[in-house]
């Protein structure tokens, strides 16, 4: 969604950093308050108020009210909250009957909805399309229209300064819990109606951006997988290859190695050898490994890549995540204990292939893994996994597709995180009125 440049462009109130004149250290034209400091424009009230309600939704046990007509009322819980949005998966619909009891939590448009119990403080703000909802043990907020903006407040409460307020009224040692009577009596900042806007508006710009985002790395990891599924099968194969595949035996074609030592406490982002620890294959490498995240100094005694080297982790408390297969293309970078090293010859097998087979064959691998409390995978098992194998050539065009989506999905992935960033920098300076935007 395209962003007006002119919610971006802002202007420090007071640009010179004067002192007031009795030399407390705050910046010219701001003040002290129950919130920390803020403009002297602004002011800092209790939510009390600033809503025309707060309540609670309904607390106790609604099950027996759940229906599964879609002439049900919604029944929105904290599961189905996100910040600055909602999760409608699994979402519950409960009898008229049961909403029409239970009125005061019946929900309008422009509500904010705030977990009261676990994750307490995540809020969102409710939609049209979800007008006339009902909800469990949420807080209902709902601001006077004339001099609250509804969408200030939820990007308030989400904000690293909200979760910091909500931290000083909450409740419970074990499981946390906020009050809607300490909550009614909590300050929060209060700036002139239009400038609230501006600053909801922009916030919510890049929210919008961001579930774009989201959206896009959703449709490639959708199209990444549904390539696996025909380039690795052979159901669909690429232009100018021909052939039958064979089915092989992973022991027939590679060796096996284990690598050694390298405590996670050794590792870090700078020292004297680029080095891979077992913990990192589960979540931050893909199928192709060419620029590794770590680096070690303790040299004595370890084991070194291959280029085309497969790593697997060999153990994990679940047994999902040995299924998991990453092909490192550079030599000598030091592999830690706990990672299978599958090593075969580039010229008849492409590490990468077997890496992206591996992962789409993952039921297979899981009829290999051992134990009960920690599970295991060790070369022995490995040497009997089977598959299907195109030429070399075939392997390569088709890694390149693969890994040329991975690529895409990698560049969104970083957009992603540095607007992500960008917001919290904005939601730092915009809502404590360090940075005043145009009005």
């Amino acid at each position: 969604m395209p962003m007006n440049n002119r919610q971006f462009e802002v202007q420090e109130a007071s640009a010179n950093y004067q002192l007031t004149d009795d030399h407390c250290g705050l910046r010219k034209g701001y003040k002290q308050t129950e919130v920390g400091v803020i403009p002297e424009d602004w002011n800092a009230k209790s939510l009390g108020s600033l809503t025309t309600l707060m309540t609670n939704g309904f607390v106790g046990t609604a099950t027996s009210a759940y229906v599964n007509s879609e002439d049900g009322v919604l029944y929105i819980q904290g599961y189905n909250v996100e910040p600055n949005g909602f999760n409608l998966h699994g979402i519950k619909r409960v009898s008229k009957s049961f909403h029409n009891r239970n009125q005061k939590s019946c929900l309008r448009t422009g509500d904010l909805l705030t977990i009261q119990t676990g994750d307490i403080g995540v809020t969102t703000i409710v939609p049209p399309y979800l007008e006339g909802a009902n909800c469990h043990a949420l807080v209902i907020s709902r601001f006077d229209k004339r001099h609250s903006e509804s969408g200030f407040y939820c990007q308030y409460f989400n904000s690293e300064r909200g979760h910091l307020a909500f931290m000083e009224i909450e409740t419970g040692s074990t499981m946390k819990h906020l009050n809607v009577g300490d909550m009614v009596r909590l300050f929060v900042p209060s700036p002139p109606i239009a400038e609230q806007r501006a600053i909801a508006t922009a916030l919510s710009d890049v929210d919008a951006l961001l579930a774009k985002l989201d959206q896009l790395i959703a449709k490639k990891r959708d199209l990444k997988q549904a390539a696996m599924q025909q380039l690795l099968t052979g159901q669909t194969r690429l232009p100018g290859f021909s052939g039958e595949w064979e089915v092989k035996r992973l022991g027939d074609m590679a060796t096996f190695y284990k690598g050694k030592g390298q405590a996670k406490s050794d590792l870090g982002p700078y020292g004297s050898e680029p080095c891979i620890h077992y913990g990192e294959l589960f979540t931050k490498y893909p199928e192709s490994i060419y620029t590794t995240l770590s680096y070690t100094n303790l040299t004595a005694g370890v084991f070194r890549s291959i280029a085309n080297d497969v790593l697997m982790p060999t153990s994990d408390v679940t047994p999902n995540g040995l299924a998991t297969a990453s092909c490192i293309h550079q030599d000598k970078v030091i592999l830690g204990g706990d990672i299978l090293v599958i090593r075969a010859d580039p010229s008849i097998l492409n590490g990468s292939f077997i890496s992206y087979v591996i992962r789409q064959l993952r039921d297979q691998v899981m009829q290999l893994v051992t134990g009960t409390t920690v599970f295991h995978l060790y070369g022995t098992d490995m040497k009997k996994f089977t598959f299907s194998m195109p030429s070399v050539k075939e392997q390569c065009a088709i890694v390149n597709i693969l890994d040329d989506i991975d690529t895409e999905i990698t560049q969104l992935e970083t957009r992603r995180d540095k607007t992500r960033a960008l917001k919290q920098g904005m939601m730092q300076e915009l809502l404590t009125g360090r940075i005043r935007l145009p009005l």
